[in-house]
C-alpha cells in the first residue's frame, strides 16, 4: 500500500467538512486517508487555537505521531496549507509530498487578496452579532461555494456541527492573526503541488498562481469552483490526486 494522505482543513473548519471525499481518495488511491482537527476546531473546540501557524504545525506534528506516524502525503485546504506547508519545512522526512488548495502567503500576495475584503467584512460581522447556526453556516456557504443551493443537505449538516462544536469567535480571531502574520520560508524540500479555484471568493486565485511562480512548483487552474474547491467539485479534485 502507498504512502497513506493526510487532509487539513482550514479556518473554522473542521474533519466532517471534508464529507465522503476521504474514503473517495483511500478507494481510489489504494490507500489509507486520515484527517485531523486543528486545535480550536471540531471535536477539540473547547481549546485554545495555536497563536502561530509554527505552532499549528507543531500540534499537527504531535497528533501525527500519535496517530500513526511516519511518511505522510499531506492534502490542505486554506489556512491548513500554510500550517502543512510549515509543517514540511520543518519535518520533509515526514511530510513525502504537499497539495496546498486555495492557500495564500505572505510576502507572495497582498493582504487585500490572502482574504478579500468583502468576504472579510461579512465573517466579521458574523463574529460580532453572533447570529444562529444556520445564518452563519448559510453565510459561510455562499463565501464558500460557488454552487450554494447543490449543497442544502451539506448545509443541513454544517448547522448541525456548529450547533455540536462551536467554534468560538476568540479561536477565530486567533487563527486569522495567525494566518495574517504568517510568512514563509523558502519552499519546502518536498514535491510540492499548489490547486487553485478561479471563482474563489475568499481568497484571490492570484494567490496560488504567485505561490506556485515563486516556488516553481506545478499549479492547476479549476475553472469555476469556490473557495471550498472538496465541496464544489470533488471529482476534479480527486483527479488531481490520483
Amino acid at each position: 500500500m502507498s504512502t497513506p494522505w493526510l487532509l487539513l482543513r482550514g479556518l473554522m473548519r473542521e474533519t466532517r467538512h471534508w464529507g465522503d471525499f476521504p474514503a473517495r481518495l483511500a478507494a481510489a488511491g489504494q490507500t489509507s486517508t486520515y484527517t485531523l482537527d486543528l486545535a480550536g476546531n471540531g471535536l477539540r473546540y473547547r481549546e485554545t487555537s495555536g497563536p502561530t501557524v509554527p505552532d499549528m504545525a507543531d500540534d499537527v506534528a504531535d497528533q501525527w505521531q500519535r496517530l500513526r506516524g511516519g511518511p505522510v502525503r499531506v492534502l490542505a485546504l486554506s489556512l491548513g496549507g500554510m500550517v502543512a506547508a510549515e509543517w514540511a519545512r520543518q519535518a520533509p522526512h515526514t511530510v513525502t509530498e504537499l497539495v496546498l488548495c486555495n492557500s495564500s502567503f505572505r510576502p507572495y500576495s497582498a493582504p487585500w487578496e490572502r482574504f478579500q475584503p468583502r468576504a472579510l467584512s461579512k465573517l466579521l460581522r458574523l463574529l460580532l452579532t453572533a447570529p444562529a447556526a444556520l445564518e452563519i453556516e448559510t453565510e459561510i456557504l455562499r463565501l464558500s461555494s460557488n454552487r450554494p443551493e447543490a449543497h442544502a443537505a451539506q448545509l443541513c449538516d454544517w448547522v448541525q456541527w456548529r450547533q455540536q462544536c462551536p467554534v468560538s469567535a476568540g479561536n477565530v480571531l486567533r487563527q486569522l492573526a495567525a494566518a495574517a502574520r504568517y510568512r514563509a520560508a523558502p519552499a519546502p524540500a518536498v514535491a510540492t503541488r499548489v490547486l487553485s479555484s478561479a471563482g474563489d471568493r475568499l481568497v484571490s486565485p492570484r494567490c496560488s498562481q504567485r505561490l506556485a511562480a515563486a516556488w516553481k512548483v506545478p499549479l492547476a487552474l479549476h475553472p469555476s469552483a469556490g473557495h471550498d474547491l472538496p465541496l464544489d467539485d470533488p471529482d476534479w479534485l480527486l483527479a488531481q490526486l490520483v
